[in-house]
């Protein structure tokens, strides 16, 4: 990839700050994680992940979005 994940995450802000951010990553990242968290993503999954995990992710996001 040309940039990384918090840099694509600013980047999208930018364009929709209204923009609900899914950081998808491996095992072992947590610094990416709670860097992601505090440019703005809304959620995360795990590297590998379950089908039910998206599901969950999800709806926690149709939550977010009906709550605005």
């Amino acid at each position: 990839p040309e940039k990384g994940g918090i840099e694509t995450i600013e980047d999208l802000l930018k364009v929709d700050p209204k923009a609900i951010i899914v950081v998808v990553s491996a095992l072992g990242q947590e610094a990416l994680v709670l860097e992601a968290a505090k440019k703005g993503a809304k959620d995360f999954i795990q590297k590998p992940f379950k089908t039910e995990q998206i599901v969950e992710v999800m709806e926690r996001i149709l939550k977010i979005k009906g709550k605005k």
